[in-house]
């Protein structure tokens, strides 16, 4: 290592990438800790931190932090990217979770890293032992973008070489951090905590269902009758994801479980997130520690080396890192879920205290090389060989990144859903507005409503990460849609006065087929527990009529709902019964019309033309219809040249349509076009990899911002709004629903495009299948 350590003092500027207190979650505390034991070892060295937002508004962070990212912003990873390489950071030391970054499987932090010109060192948190096709190419690409990947466990060491296959001299390494506090007697700290002269059983970290904590509350009458003394304490905040979805259901079984047993007397719950000097204080005062987690795959644990680190006696569970951790006499393993057997080596332990003190100093004694200034150290040797290899093996830009940006060649519009909220009250979302008000004449519909349910659900993974907001607005969508199903009749209605009373009692085939649609779509992306069950239920029902549709745009709209339910549950074998049965009439209409001259299925072109082509291209792909395929393909080459002049869209008029033969409309042109040609073209590209018809897809989306007939934007950039239509004396200021939703689903269908992109290119710099 001698060539290495004369580059110790090189270092120069590290840049740290992880959440960051005062976030509550245990990637904040690592990486808040990393940056300052780093900072302390070596104070010549700048060291500071990106922080990842999980809310929109962020967190008062210390002045470590410069530079903050929010999570589902795809944008903002590559100004990050640009502020590091401006910022001339030597070293990036990524903090990896999956769970922590935006796109699928996180794969949104695969294009920042793909931007930066300095070597990247990734710390994994997790490491998955049979991970999903997503989660597996994201860990090759980060492994491959990485020049050194560090693991804090021998498992992770061995998944990493084994299951995916990266070089053992690609890998190092690293205890997990701990503070270095004295071996305490622990009886120093019990009068501060109320328990003075009482046996103390601890387990702390954030709540949630996995933590087993159930186990050591069922074992507990059986210790109290041998050792009456005995006091539990649970230590810890609900970790807030769980909390906005769940909120505190856990603690509350957990403290009605308690009140059954009868144990009240001899179980504290401290509900809260301390600080790290408390902390040591309440590890100084357990005589025994318990980590009780019901999953064996759990590969690192904060709190267990927290608690090995000061000394504790430690009952598990045979999660992987306790099995590590603890083996050759360190700790005691106890089966999952088991409460008889944690019962046993509590009172065992409590029994003796010899065995209770070896314990203790096997654990302290093997925890010393995991202190910050110890683990510190290592870290600065790893930049400092990565530094030393990069100067000696400069590595190449990946070209991946390039190809992802030759995708969509410019950077998308901020999102903004201000427009979309004034829109929608406690019954759903209205019709109209006159400007930007919203107009409660005309009342709502079921049309605009399963719209909204695709934006909310397909917004919170690719747009924003507020999950409350979409939460909020998945339910009024979804309540609107379970009101609008009749249940006499199997049919949805659609239009609503705004006092709430139908119109009519069935709707059309078409709002049948959108309801659908956009309970499809929330099937397949929304991850919330009772609106996915919902949503299920209710396309389940629902499905039922549309066996004998025969409106082709009807078919059409159900077809990619039921492609998207299948990505959830592909094998219902009901829903794609009926898939194939309205695919093959949707293909047969089209046989039996077409001519040379006039590749459609209708003698006229009128309304959501390229969802028809859309309908053919995805279903024929999922059910292996090349004839299907090559129809839709045909079909959408046609809308596009019918449609394109001088370079811009030029959707089909309502004022008239085009009949076969006769003179297109050229006004009004209606956003729900270009969104439907978007789409189809986007799925064009998905199965031939041609990117013109990514072009295609930018010209129609460019329309909404001024490349059109008038070169007039329609978006709103102050409301997020999109004006209802081009016409011939200039644009509808009105921004009603179907317009406003178009553009957000037309934005949101770019964003998916481009994270799916990320996630789809090659781990190492090899030729890319997309042709130019």
């Amino acid at each position: 290592m001698a060539s290495v350590v004369q580059y110790y003092e090189r270092i120069g500027s590290v840049a740290v990438i992880g959440n960051y207190l005062p976030r509550r979650c245990g990637i904040a505390t690592f990486t808040t800790d990393l940056v300052e034991a780093l900072s302390t070892e070596a104070p010549d060295i700048n060291c500071w931190a990106v922080a990842m937002n999980d809310i929109p508004e962020g967190y008062a962070y210390p002045e470590k932090v410069k530079f903050e990212i929010n999570q589902n912003q795809l944008t903002e990873y590559s100004v990050a990217s640009e502020f590091l390489n401006i910022s001339q950071s030597n070293i990036v030391c990524v903090q990896h979770e999956y769970g922590i970054f935006g796109g699928p499987a996180g794969s949104h932090l695969l294009k920042l890293l793909g931007e930066l010109r300095m070597p990247i060192v990734t710390t994994l948190h997790t490491v998955l032992k049979d991970p999903a096709p997503e989660y597996r190419k994201v860990m090759h690409t980060l492994c491959d973008l990485s020049d050194k990947m560090v693991v804090m466990s021998q498992k992770a060491f061995d998944f990493l070489k084994d299951i995916y296959a990266v070089p053992e001299e690609k890998i190092s390494f690293i205890h997990h951090g701990i503070p270095d506090t004295p071996f305490m007697d622990p009886n120093f700290y019990k009068d501060q905590f109320g328990v003075e002269g009482k046996k103390v059983l601890l387990t702390f970290g954030l709540l949630s269902h996995n933590k087993g904590i159930e186990t050591v509350l069922q074992a507990l009458p059986s210790v109290i009758k041998k050792h009456p003394d005995v006091a539990y304490i649970i230590l810890g905040a609900t970790h807030p994801h769980i909390l906005k979805v769940h909120g505190e259901e856990y603690r509350i079984s957990l403290q009605q479980l308690v009140r059954k047993l009868g144990i009240s007397d001899h179980v504290i719950f401290q509900n809260r997130f301390v600080e790290l000097k408390e902390l040591c204080e309440f590890l100084g005062t357990a005589d025994i520690y318990v980590t009780p987690y019901l999953e064996e795959a759990r590969i690192t644990s904060g709190t267990l080396a927290y608690a090995m680190g000061t000394g504790k006696a430690v009952i598990s569970t045979p999660y992987w890192y306790a099995t590590e951790m603890l083996a050759e006499g360190r700790g005691r393993i106890v089966p999952f879920n088991n409460p008889d057997a944690m019962a046993e080596q509590i009172i065992d332990l409590l029994d003796n205290d010899v065995s209770l003190q070896t314990l203790r100093k096997k654990a302290y004694k093997f925890c010393r090389e995991a202190i910050w200034k110890e683990v510190s150290r290592r870290y600065l040797e790893v930049f400092s060989e990565v530094k030393f290899n990069r100067s000696r093996h400069p590595r190449p830009r990946h070209l991946y990144v390039e190809k992802i940006k030759s995708i969509i060649n410019f950077e998308l519009p901020d999102t903004k859903l201000d427009h979309l909220k004034t829109l929608t009250d406690d019954n759903g979302i209205l019709q109209h507005a006159t400007y930007t008000i919203p107009d409660r004449s005309h009342g709502y519909c079921t049309d605009d409503n399963a719209r909204a349910l695709m934006v909310a659900a397909m917004g919170r993974k690719y747009l924003l990460a507020d999950s409350t907001c979409f939460d909020s607005l998945s339910n009024q969508y979804l309540g609107f849609l379970l009101y609008a199903f009749n249940v006499e009749t199997g049919r949805f209605r659609n239009y609503m006065t705004y006092s709430r009373q139908w119109t009519e009692e069935v709707g059309s085939e078409d709002v049948h087929g959108r309801a659908l649609w956009g309970l499809g779509k929330a099937v397949a992306n929304i991850d919330n527990p009772g609106q996915l069950a919902m949503s299920t239920t209710l396309f389940n029902q629902a499905l039922k009529a549309v066996e004998h549709f025969n409106s082709p745009r009807a078919i059409a709209f159900t077809l990619v709902g039921m492609q998207a339910y299948l990505e959830k549950f592909s094998g219902d074998s009901e829903v794609r019964r009926v898939r194939e049965i309205l695919a093959d009439r949707l293909f047969n209409q089209f046989k039996s019309n077409i001519k040379k001259s006039w590749p459609w299925l209708e003698n006229s072109l009128n309304y959501a033309n390229g969802k028809l082509a859309h309908a053919l291209i995805l279903s024929g792909q999922w059910m292996q219809r090349s004839d299907i395929i090559d129809m839709g393909l045909k079909s959408l080459k046609w809308l596009i040249s019918i449609q394109t002049e001088d370079g811009h869209f030029v959707p089909i008029g309502n004022n008239g349509w085009y009949e076969q033969g006769g003179t297109k409309a050229r006004f009004d042109q209606q956003p729900i076009e270009a969104n439907a040609m978007i789409e189809a073209c986007v799925e064009a590209f998905n199965i031939t990899r041609d990117k013109t018809w990514i072009d295609d897809a930018v010209m129609c989306f460019n329309w909404f911002l001024g490349h059109n007939d008038l070169n007039i934007s329609l978006y709103n950039p102050k409301t997020g709004g999109c004006r209802d239509g081009l016409m011939a004396d200039g644009i509808n200021q009105n921004e009603g629903a179907e317009s406003s939703i178009a553009w957000l689903l037309s934005l949101i269908t770019l964003h998916k495009l481009y994270a799916d992109e990320i996630l789809k290119q090659p781990s190492s710099d090899q030729p890319v299948n997309v042709k130019d």
